[in-house]
Order: structure tokens, then C-alpha cells, then sequence
């Protein structure tokens, strides 16, 4: 053995690790995330600082099906992908019938804003005078298929009329004749309506009844009316349902359902109210439909004659 030794030189092997290259996907999928985050608290911002006619409106929009959005149709159209068989491609009979009557019912936005008016209109005329200014909480105001919906509710601490009468208190009188005045602001006709409790006079139905007191109170409704200025020509219905017609979730008996209702009607209703229209065309005549009552009256007498028991003479 040499003296150097036999050292065996050690080799030190390093093994090179190359990294993969991950790219920039994640930047790209946070850029959109931001982004959109962006966006959709912007949206929030100018929600939250719009008006609730804006609001309604970009309801609207976004409720308007595509093909309806192209063409410009109505906005309650059909949804379907598959085109319907009727005059227009996009809709069927049964949608085209079904959207003239949504189109019949449904106030427009101007209908809308202007009954917005008028309801803000009565509102502002009630708080500048100290005595109505309590009133207020007995009355509503709603929008119905018929019109814009003006109630005025009884309560037992400030009854609007005589118990059992149909004499108008002060207030209410005062009442009707400030709204008077700002109902001819529309060129809309109005329906008055009575509505009563449940509460039964003495005599029940056969005399003086709730049917009648209801019919009354509509009547001197009307008469306080137009004695604070409104104009006759656009009263189109006066009509009493003593208590047929409650609020909902009331009792019967609850004072709430003594109330007068004013409706302001929308054109097409006032039009079915003065010229109803004859639902099913195919109908029969009055003198058939009196001729064929007359058949069957005499058809049934034939049949009771002929089924009574045959009385022999004593023998």
C-alpha cells in the first residue's frame, strides 16, 4: 500500500431542481373578482340613492324577456324558447289573450304617478289644517285593479257619522270638502261606496236595515262632495254593501268596517261599469233565454201532473 493511501476522491453529486413556471392565471381570476366586487357595490350606491320610480323601473327592465326587449312587445310576454303559433311568432293565443287582459288591469306608470300626486296632494292639504290632522289615521290609501282606493275608516272614539244614522259628523264633513276640490284635478270618474259592521238593527232585514244606512252614508257623501266643489259630472257610481264586503282580518263587528270608500277609476273600468260587455258571444237572446224558460217551466208541470197518485171514487 502506497503511503499516500488509496482515498477514493468523493464525488459530490448536486441534483439541479428546475421550478415550473405557474403563471399569471390567479391574477387574471382576482382582477375579475375585484372587479365585479366593484360593480356590484356600485350598483348597491345608486339603488340606495334612487327614487322608488327609478327602482320600478329598472325592475322593469330587467323583467322584460329578451325577444320582447328586441321588438319592443309588451313587457309581460311570453318566456317561452319555443315560439308560439299565433299572429306573432314569439307568442300563442292563449299569451296574446292573457297580456290584453294584464294590459287592461295594469296601470300604467303615468296612471301611477298621477295618482301618487293626488294621494300626496290630499295628504299635504290634511296636515296644514290642525283639526284633520287627526284624521289621518283613519284613512288609506291604495291602488286597486279598479282605481286609486281611498278609505275612510270609523272608529268608536271619532265615529264619521251618527250611530245608526247617516248624518255626517263635523269632521267628516270638513273632510270630504277638502278632498272635494282635488278630485276634479283628475279628469278620472269616481265611485262611492258604503260599507256598515255587522251589527243588525232591530227589525233585521225586513225594514230599515244595514243594506239601506250603507246606501245612505254613500249618498251623503256624495251630497258633502259636492258641496265642497266636486264636479257631479264625474260621479259615475254610488252604492252601499252594508257588511257583505270586510277588511281583511277584521271581525265582523270590528268598527273599522263602518267606512266610505272613494275609488278613483281608471278609464277602461269606468267604460265596463257604464257598458258592460257581454262576456260569452254565442249567448242566447233575452226572448230565447225567456222562451226556454217557459219550455222547461212547462215541462216540469207535465212531469208533476203525471207523477201525482190517482184518487178512485169510493165505491
Amino acid at each position: 500500500m502506497s503511503k499516500g493511501g488509496d482515498k477514493r476522491p468523493i464525488v459530490i453529486r448536486r441534483k439541479k431542481v428546475v421550478h415550473a413556471h405557474h403563471g399569471g392565471a390567479w391574477k387574471i381570476a382576482l382582477a375579475d373578482f375585484m372587479t365585479a366586487l366593484m360593480a356590484f357595490f356600485l350598483v348597491l350606491w345608486i339603488l340606495s340613492i334612487a327614487s322608488e320610480d327609478e327602482r320600478r323601473g329598472v325592475a322593469e327592465y330587467f323583467s322584460t324577456p329578451l325577444v320582447n326587449a328586441i321588438t319592443g312587445g309588451d313587457r309581460s310576454g311570453s318566456t317561452s324558447a319555443i315560439p308560439g303559433g299565433g299572429p306573432d311568432p314569439t307568442h300563442s293565443d292563449g299569451e296574446r289573450a292573457r297580456i290584453d287582459s294584464l294590459q287592461r288591469t295594469r296601470p300604467s306608470m303615468q296612471e301611477r304617478n298621477f295618482f301618487r300626486n293626488l294621494q300626496e296632494r290630499i295628504e299635504r292639504a290634511i296636515e296644514q289644517d290642525p283639526e284633520l290632522r287627526q284624521l289621518r289615521s283613519q284613512m288609506r290609501f291604495d291602488l286597486t285593479r279598479e282605481g286609486l282606493r281611498i278609505q275612510l275608516l270609523d272608529t268608536d272614539q271619532r265615529p264619521m257619522f251618527e250611530l245608526g244614522s247617516d248624518q255626517v259628523a263635523p269632521y267628516m264633513r270638513s273632510l270630504l270638502r277638502t278632498i272635494a276640490p282635488l278630485l276634479n284635478e283628475l279628469p278620472n270618474e269616481l265611485s262611492i261606496s258604503g260599507h256598515t259592521d255587522s251589527v243588525p238593527y232591530a227589525g233585521g232585514y225586513r225594514g230599515y236595515s244595514n243594506w239601506e244606512l250603507s246606501n245612505d252614508r254613500a249618498n251623503a257623501s256624495r251630497r258633502e262632495l259636492i258641496a265642497g266643489g266636486f264636479d257631479p259630472g264625474q260621479l259615475l257610481r254610488v252604492s252601499g254593501f252594508a257588511d257583505r264586503v270586510l277588511l281583511p282580518e277584521t271581525e265582523p263587528t270590528d268598527p273599522i268596517n263602518r267606512r266610505i270608500e272613494l275609488v278613483v277609476l281608471f278609464p277602461e273600468i269606468a267604460d265596463a261599469i257604464r257598458d258592460p260587455a257581454v262576456m260569452d258571444s254565442g249567448a242566447a237572446s233575452p226572448e230565447a233565454s225567456i222562451e226556454a224558460l217557459e219550455a222547461s217551466a212547462e215541462v216540469q208541470i207535465e212531469s208533476t201532473q203525471q207523477d201525482e197518485p190517482q184518487v178512485q171514487a169510493p165505491e
